[in-house]
Protein backbone atom coordinates (compact mmCIF):
# COMPACT_ATOMS: atom_id res chain seq x y z
CA UNK A 1 0.00 0.00 0.00
CA UNK A 2 1.62 3.44 -1.09
CA UNK A 3 0.94 6.05 2.38
CA UNK A 4 2.33 8.64 0.40
CA UNK A 5 -0.34 8.33 -2.28
CA UNK A 6 -2.88 7.78 0.68
CA UNK A 7 -2.00 11.21 2.34
CA UNK A 8 -1.82 12.84 -0.87
CA UNK A 9 -5.62 12.06 -1.99
CA UNK A 10 -6.75 13.03 1.63
CA UNK A 11 -4.96 16.33 1.97
CA UNK A 12 -5.94 17.78 -1.96
CA UNK A 13 -9.37 16.97 -0.72
CA UNK A 14 -9.15 18.61 2.46
CA UNK A 15 -7.26 21.54 0.49
CA UNK A 16 -10.13 21.37 -2.18
CA UNK A 17 -13.38 21.33 0.37
CA UNK A 18 -11.60 24.25 2.02
CA UNK A 19 -11.74 26.68 -1.23
CA UNK A 20 -14.51 29.23 0.92
CA UNK A 21 -16.54 29.60 -2.48
CA UNK A 22 -19.32 31.47 -0.61
CA UNK A 23 -16.90 33.45 1.38
CA UNK A 24 -15.14 34.90 -1.80
CA UNK A 25 -19.14 35.17 -3.78
CA UNK A 26 -19.74 37.80 -0.50
CA UNK A 27 -16.76 39.48 -0.77
CA UNK A 28 -16.42 39.90 -4.61
CA UNK A 29 -20.09 41.01 -5.05
CA UNK A 30 -20.92 42.96 -1.75
CA UNK A 31 -18.01 43.15 0.17
CA UNK A 32 -19.41 41.57 3.31
CA UNK A 33 -18.23 38.24 5.16
CA UNK A 34 -20.77 35.89 4.43
CA UNK A 35 -20.54 34.23 7.64
CA UNK A 36 -22.25 37.22 9.86
CA UNK A 37 -25.46 38.14 7.47
CA UNK A 38 -28.48 35.70 7.01
CA UNK A 39 -28.11 32.32 8.66
CA UNK A 40 -24.43 32.87 9.21
CA UNK A 41 -23.75 29.81 7.61
CA UNK A 42 -20.89 29.77 4.41
CA UNK A 43 -23.19 27.58 2.30
CA UNK A 44 -24.87 28.60 -0.87
CA UNK A 45 -28.35 28.83 0.61
CA UNK A 46 -27.04 31.76 2.26
CA UNK A 47 -25.61 33.68 -0.59
CA UNK A 48 -29.15 32.57 -2.41
CA UNK A 49 -30.54 34.98 0.27
CA UNK A 50 -28.04 37.12 1.27
CA UNK A 51 -26.06 37.98 -1.79
CA UNK A 52 -28.24 36.68 -4.63
CA UNK A 53 -30.03 34.09 -6.90
CA UNK A 54 -27.29 34.54 -9.59
CA UNK A 55 -24.35 34.16 -6.85
CA UNK A 56 -26.21 31.38 -5.13
CA UNK A 57 -26.66 29.41 -7.87
CA UNK A 58 -22.53 29.52 -8.82
CA UNK A 59 -21.92 29.00 -5.45
CA UNK A 60 -23.52 26.10 -5.56
CA UNK A 61 -22.23 24.39 -8.53
CA UNK A 62 -18.78 25.17 -7.26
CA UNK A 63 -19.42 23.63 -4.19
CA UNK A 64 -20.75 20.69 -5.66
CA UNK A 65 -17.82 20.19 -7.71
CA UNK A 66 -15.72 20.14 -4.84
CA UNK A 67 -16.83 16.83 -3.45
CA UNK A 68 -16.67 15.17 -7.22
CA UNK A 69 -13.03 16.71 -7.90
CA UNK A 70 -12.04 15.50 -4.48
CA UNK A 71 -12.86 11.80 -4.94
CA UNK A 72 -12.63 11.84 -8.38
CA UNK A 73 -9.01 12.98 -7.93
CA UNK A 74 -8.45 9.77 -5.54
CA UNK A 75 -9.60 7.16 -7.84
CA UNK A 76 -6.58 8.34 -10.55
CA UNK A 77 -4.61 7.50 -7.86
CA UNK A 78 -3.24 3.86 -6.77
CA UNK A 79 -4.85 3.77 -3.40
CA UNK A 80 -8.00 1.60 -1.90
CA UNK A 81 -11.49 2.72 -2.19
CA UNK A 82 -12.08 3.19 1.25
CA UNK A 83 -9.46 5.81 1.02
CA UNK A 84 -11.43 7.37 -1.75
CA UNK A 85 -14.74 7.61 0.26
CA UNK A 86 -12.58 8.85 2.81
CA UNK A 87 -11.32 12.00 0.76
CA UNK A 88 -15.26 12.36 -0.26
CA UNK A 89 -15.21 13.04 3.75
CA UNK A 90 -11.80 14.79 3.85
CA UNK A 91 -13.34 17.44 1.25
CA UNK A 92 -16.52 17.64 3.65
CA UNK A 93 -14.37 18.37 6.37
CA UNK A 94 -12.36 21.17 4.38
CA UNK A 95 -15.75 23.09 3.34
CA UNK A 96 -16.91 23.00 7.34
CA UNK A 97 -13.51 23.97 8.81
CA UNK A 98 -11.77 25.66 6.05
CA UNK A 99 -7.89 26.36 6.63
CA UNK A 100 -8.06 29.38 4.71
CA UNK A 101 -10.36 31.23 6.92
CA UNK A 102 -9.36 29.97 10.81
CA UNK A 103 -11.38 26.74 10.23
CA UNK A 104 -14.87 28.92 10.05
CA UNK A 105 -16.76 26.97 7.52
CA UNK A 106 -19.96 26.26 6.24
CA UNK A 107 -21.94 22.87 6.72
CA UNK A 108 -21.23 21.24 3.88
CA UNK A 109 -24.49 19.75 1.94
CA UNK A 110 -23.47 20.87 -1.48
CA UNK A 111 -20.05 18.83 -1.16
CA UNK A 112 -22.14 15.62 0.12
CA UNK A 113 -24.35 15.84 -2.66
CA UNK A 114 -21.47 16.25 -4.94
CA UNK A 115 -19.72 13.21 -3.71
CA UNK A 116 -22.79 11.00 -3.64
CA UNK A 117 -24.08 11.83 -7.11
CA UNK A 118 -20.02 11.17 -7.96
CA UNK A 119 -20.62 7.59 -6.49
CA UNK A 120 -23.95 6.37 -7.59
CA UNK A 121 -24.73 8.67 -10.81
CA UNK A 122 -28.25 7.03 -11.06
CA UNK A 123 -29.27 8.62 -7.65
CA UNK A 124 -29.29 11.92 -9.71
CA UNK A 125 -33.05 11.65 -10.80
CA UNK A 126 -34.09 10.03 -7.62
CA UNK A 127 -32.76 12.87 -6.12
CA UNK A 128 -33.83 15.91 -8.08
CA UNK A 129 -37.18 14.98 -8.06
CA UNK A 130 -37.35 13.73 -4.38
CA UNK A 131 -35.89 17.50 -3.66
CA UNK A 132 -38.64 19.54 -6.17
CA UNK A 133 -41.60 17.60 -4.67
CA UNK A 134 -40.92 18.79 -1.14
CA UNK A 135 -39.64 21.92 -1.91
CA UNK A 136 -43.43 22.51 -3.73
CA UNK A 137 -45.03 21.09 -0.70
CA UNK A 138 -42.65 22.65 1.83
CA UNK A 139 -41.21 26.24 0.05
CA UNK A 140 -38.34 25.80 1.93
CA UNK A 141 -34.70 24.82 0.01
CA UNK A 142 -32.69 23.76 2.49
CA UNK A 143 -35.28 21.48 4.03
CA UNK A 144 -35.86 20.01 0.80
CA UNK A 145 -32.08 19.30 -0.45
CA UNK A 146 -31.51 18.15 3.40
CA UNK A 147 -34.59 15.56 2.86
CA UNK A 148 -34.06 14.34 -0.49
CA UNK A 149 -30.75 13.31 1.17
CA UNK A 150 -32.52 10.33 2.89
CA UNK A 151 -33.23 8.37 -0.18
CA UNK A 152 -29.08 7.87 -0.80
CA UNK A 153 -28.95 4.92 1.40
CA UNK A 154 -31.76 3.23 -0.39
CA UNK A 155 -30.43 3.71 -3.39
CA UNK A 156 -27.15 2.86 -3.01
CA UNK A 157 -29.05 -0.83 -1.55
CA UNK A 158 -31.34 -0.88 -4.41
CA UNK A 159 -29.68 -0.14 -7.04
CA UNK A 160 -25.92 -0.67 -6.40
CA UNK A 161 -25.87 -3.19 -4.09
CA UNK A 162 -23.14 -2.18 -2.06
CA UNK A 163 -23.21 -2.06 1.54
CA UNK A 164 -20.46 0.25 2.03
CA UNK A 165 -22.03 3.15 -0.04
CA UNK A 166 -25.11 2.35 2.30
CA UNK A 167 -22.73 3.04 5.29
CA UNK A 168 -21.17 5.63 3.97
CA UNK A 169 -24.22 7.51 2.45
CA UNK A 170 -25.46 7.53 6.35
CA UNK A 171 -22.26 9.12 7.45
CA UNK A 172 -21.98 11.41 5.15
CA UNK A 173 -25.25 13.09 5.71
CA UNK A 174 -24.76 13.06 9.62
CA UNK A 175 -21.85 15.39 9.02
CA UNK A 176 -24.19 18.44 7.76
CA UNK A 177 -27.16 17.50 9.63
CA UNK A 178 -25.23 17.68 13.17
CA UNK A 179 -24.20 20.87 12.30
CA UNK A 180 -27.71 22.11 10.89
CA UNK A 181 -29.35 21.79 14.51
CA UNK A 182 -28.65 24.87 16.17
CA UNK A 183 -29.90 26.65 13.36
CA UNK A 184 -33.07 24.40 13.59
CA UNK A 185 -33.12 25.61 17.17
CA UNK A 186 -32.87 29.10 16.22
CA UNK A 187 -35.88 29.23 13.54
CA UNK A 188 -37.74 27.63 16.60
CA UNK A 189 -37.57 30.13 18.09
CA UNK A 190 -38.02 32.77 15.88
CA UNK A 191 -41.10 31.30 13.90
CA UNK A 192 -42.96 30.49 17.02
CA UNK A 193 -44.11 27.40 15.97
CA UNK A 194 -42.58 24.13 14.19
CA UNK A 195 -45.19 24.73 11.35
CA UNK A 196 -43.30 27.89 10.38
CA UNK A 197 -39.79 26.19 10.68
CA UNK A 198 -41.38 23.59 7.87
CA UNK A 199 -43.54 25.58 5.79
CA UNK A 200 -42.60 28.60 4.09
CA UNK A 201 -44.81 31.20 2.21
CA UNK A 202 -42.51 31.16 -1.00
CA UNK A 203 -38.81 30.87 -1.67
CA UNK A 204 -37.73 33.88 -0.30
CA UNK A 205 -39.39 33.35 3.06
CA UNK A 206 -36.60 33.41 6.03
CA UNK A 207 -36.81 32.90 9.27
Amino acid sequence: MNYVFIALALVLAYLIGSIPTAYAMGRLRKGVDIRQVGSRNMGAMNVFYSIGVAEGLIVLAVDIGKGVTAVALARLMPVPEVVQLLAGLAAVVGHNFPVFLNFRGGRGGATCIGILIYLMPWSIPFYLGAFLIILAITRYPTLSYSLAFLGFPFIAWFIYHRWEYIVFAIVLTLLPAVRYIPRIKEMRAKGGSWQHVVYRKNLRDRL
